[in-house]
């Protein structure tokens, strides 16, 4: 459920076939979101059941669960450390040990008014030395992990698990928007080498940094392709759709190229140098080997990768995937990745903790239904 478009895909796993087949699309203009977050579920409800019965029609299946993503401001990516003591007598390192110490970490973290709705592990140290792999039947004293864990507004997670089982769909997962994304728009080299991947959306836009094949940080920042559209029109005054219009495919007669540039490359750069600022931070700014990947509705700004590259000193592009190949030409498009990567997400929950989703609907078992009553009118 973008703040633009809400997107349905219906996938079949095939014996022998390594990705899912697309038997069905649907999508409907978003109403009722506001940078990730519900304002008005009366009219967010509709788009739901506009999008899910086009894709139960073209697939001929009735949804009745479904895989959620979640790209809103709220969404982060926070580092925390954990540790614990080692519980079998002769030091043998168990997967139970790694919970506790992965528990320990998130006991370590702010979650006010938050949920960890997905966990990566990226590193471990017994007795102090890093370990190589999986520290899971080695022997020591104490281990130590540091780990990713992707947290998003509480609130704002059950507005839209409400809403959505308002209209019959039942939640199995939640996954962040950029990792489920991440699976169409990048290559495993990319993510091992380095590299940012760039989602602008209309609202919002966000950066998620990969190394060694992992998610080091996820950031949303509150500047979306919605902006550029609202300076076209002012500048030029005139109304958003052909604002919106001139943003894709350049100026009419009459109208200046040069000040539609200077307007859209304006905006572009707040949004690099967000990135850029973030990236310092990390202290990974000019050090991501495989570039800046551009996704999402806003990528397609004509000239935002040679801004990029002058802006941010690395190399960038477009991102384009093969994964869904032979599939209709418009999920081609990178607005359609992030639903796509849930399809694919439906095999196997890379970094998803066993139980986190679960232990969440326990906890909403009973506000559900009370925010479905608050919500609707």
């Amino acid at each position: 459920m973008g703040s633009s478009t809400t997107r349905v895909v219906v996938g079949e796993f095939v014996k022998g076939e390594k990705n899912p087949k697309i038997i069905g699309v649907g999508e409907s203009e978003t109403v009722g979101v506001r940078r990730g977050y519900v304002v008005d579920p009366a009219p967010l409800l509709v788009s739901i059941k506009s999008a899910v019965g086009i894709a139960e029609k073209s697939s001929g299946i009735k949804i009745k669960r479904a895989f959620l993503a979640v790209g809103g401001i709220s969404l982060r990516g926070e580092l925390s450390s954990g540790s614990t003591i080692i519980s079998k007598a002769d030091g043998e390192v168990t997967n139970l040990d790694i919970n506790k110490a992965l528990q320990d970490c998130e006991d370590n973290l702010n979650l006010n008014n938050k949920k960890v709705i997905q966990i990566f592990p990226l590193s471990h140290r017994l007795d102090g030395k890093e370990v190589l792999g999986r520290p899971e039947g080695m022997c020591g004293t104490k281990l130590e992990v540091k780990a990713l864990f992707i947290t998003y507004s509480l609130q704002h997670l059950e507005d839209l698990v409400a809403v959505l089982a308002e209209a019959g769909v039942e939640t199995i997962d939640v996954i962040a928007s950029p990792i489920a994304m991440a699976q169409i728009a990048l290559s495993e080299k990319q993510k091992i080498a380095g590299v940012g991947l760039v989602d602008i959306g209309s609202q919002k836009t966000s950066l998620t940094v990969f190394e060694n094949g992992l998610p080091l940080s996820i950031h949303t920042f509150s500047i979306g392709s919605s902006d550029i559209t609202n300076d076209i029109a002012l500048g030029l005054k005139i109304p958003l759709d052909v604002a919106e219009r001139f943003k894709q495919e350049g100026v009419e007669e009459n109208f200046s190229q040069k000040k539609l540039n200077e307007i859209i490359e304006a905006r572009l750069y707040d949004i690099f140098e967000s990135i850029e600022n973030h990236l310092k931070k990390m202290k990974r700014n000019e050090l991501l080997p495989a570039g800046i990947v551009f996704v999402g509705g806003g990528a397609s700004i004509f000239g935002l990768e040679e801004l990029s590259k002058s802006v941010l000193k690395l190399p960038s592009s477009l991102g384009t995937s093969e994964v869904f190949g032979n599939s209709k030409t418009k999920l081609r498009d990178s607005c359609w990745f992030t639903v796509l990567g849930l399809v694919a997400s439906g095999r196997d929950n890379d970094g998803y903790s066993e139980g986190t989703f679960r232990n969440l609907f326990k906890d909403l078992k009973n506000s559900i239904k009370s925010s479905v009553k608050q919500l609707m009118p």
